[in-house]
């Protein structure tokens, strides 16, 4: 059978990690807003993958240039609005584009203390997770996920694995009582109609209420395994959060293991660990609404998720 003559297929294109830090000056007390925006464009880009026109290209400058302009002439009250904005502003400015996908990471600063309380206008980089926000404008709808990387968290008891299957492979012993460790990753994706409705304080307040419900939940739940862990930090959020139409978690195992000191004449009653950075389990599930519409198209473009 003949092969076929080569086409385009799927294609995007746009600006990759715009740093932005923006200073909101209003009062003496001093905002800031640190980000790390990329676009992507969709559309109509067909003659200049195949024949160099570039006719219907924005430069990748030009959407750098209209991040930061944007963020002088809109400010950003959250990353949800600001990318929403700047998604509806690529698609309606420019008949060739179809559609958008916007993300951002927003990293975390807080006030220095100085006698007591916080400076107005210092701050120090926290090691807190990171925020992390995805719109995809797609014509007239607009698809918002918020979510949250970089979130490591570990607790040194509650927690064992057994049960689970052996055969001529299997070397890991069963544990009653382990460190359970890992990095979260997770993301939401709003219900498209409660987006629409939501402001920068709902979508900040609604981060805030997750963020929590994911941290407390890891540290109440007894452990049986870290996909159980998961699916009851994904479930405690659905159940708090009627805006959330489902939550995708990606949880890397961060093992500890019980270093054997009996050569050096010691016991080691649970106390010294050797933290293995790889290789390691990886954890991914998607905790949904039972009923509720599949949206594919949100996810669209969106790495790291099952």
């Amino acid at each position: 059978m003949a092969l076929g003559d080569a086409v385009l297929g799927p294609n995007q294109y746009g600006k990759a990690e715009c740093r932005l830090v923006r200073v909101d000056r209003d009062t003496p007390v001093h905002e800031v807003t640190d980000l790390n925006v990329t676009t992507q464009l969709r559309g109509d880009f067909a003659a200049c993958h195949t024949e160099g026109d570039n006719s219907h290209v924005l430069a990748t400058d030009s959407q750098k240039n209209t991040v930061y302009g944007f963020a002088r002439e809109h400010g950003i009250a959250a990353p949800e609005t600001f990318l929403a904005t700047l998604a509806r502003h690529f698609v309606g400015d420019s008949a060739w584009v179809e559609s958008t996908l916007l993300s951002a990471e927003q990293y975390a600063w807080e006030r220095i203390p100085v006698d007591g309380t916080g400076h107005d206008h210092a701050f120090r980089r926290t090691g807190r997770a990171t925020r992390t926000a995805v719109v995809q404008a797609d014509g007239d709808e607009l698809f918002v996920l918020a979510g949250l990387t970089d979130c490591t968290v570990a607790k040194t008891t509650g927690s064992e694995f057994s049960g689970f299957p052996r055969d001529r492979f299997t070397t890991l012993p069963e544990t009653s009582d382990r460190i359970l460790a890992t990095s979260v990753t997770a993301r939401w994706r709003y219900r498209t109609e409660a987006a629409a409705a939501m402001g920068a304080e709902e979508f900040n307040a609604t981060y805030a209420a997750i963020e929590t419900i994911l941290l407390e939940t890891f540290a109440r739940v007894h452990s049986l395994a870290l996909q159980q862990t998961i699916f009851e930090m994904g479930k405690a959020v659905l159940e708090a959060c009627e805006a959330v139409a489902e939550i995708r978690l990606s949880c890397p195992n961060k093992h500890h293991f019980l270093v054997d000191l009996e050569p050096f004449g010691l016991d080691n009653p649970g106390e010294v660990f050797f933290a293995a950075d790889r290789p390691y389990g990886l954890i991914q599930a998607t905790v949904q609404r039972e009923g509720e519409p599949d949206e594919p198209r949100a996810w669209a473009g969106v790495p790291g998720f099952c």
